[in-house]
């Protein structure tokens, strides 16, 4: 990959950018916390060739929201489980409004 390509991928959310130290600094969590998260399989963080655990902005974006959960005195595995129910919740409602669009547009129109 070159220097041009990956300037490219800046802007998306599934790119592996940040390190796992970068990474806990952004949420405001220890390296452990990460640590536990991926043991939990909230988030998986790709490798970098060195081995280097790699983040992308989707994933400390959940990582950011168990976080906020364990602040509050939940348990880190129902954090983690509360979020992920929440982001299935969120794909459902996209997928539902995707199919409610669609729906509309089959109608036909009726003249009057």
């Amino acid at each position: 990959m070159t220097a041009d390509d990956s300037f490219g991928r800046l802007d998306d959310d599934d790119y592996p950018a940040y390190t796992m130290g970068r990474a806990a600094e952004m949420i405001g969590a220890t390296q452990g916390f990460l640590r536990a998260i991926g043991e939990a399989r909230l988030i998986t963080p790709l490798r970098s060739e060195g081995g280097h655990r790699r983040y992308s902005r989707y994933q400390l974006r959940i990582a950011a929201r168990a976080r906020e959960l364990v602040d509050q005195g939940t348990p880190i595995e129902a954090a983690c489980r509360i979020v992920i129910l929440e982001d299935q919740l969120e794909e459902a409602r996209r997928i539902n409004a995707e199919h409610h669009r669609t729906a509309e547009a089959a109608k036909p129109t009726t003249s009057t």
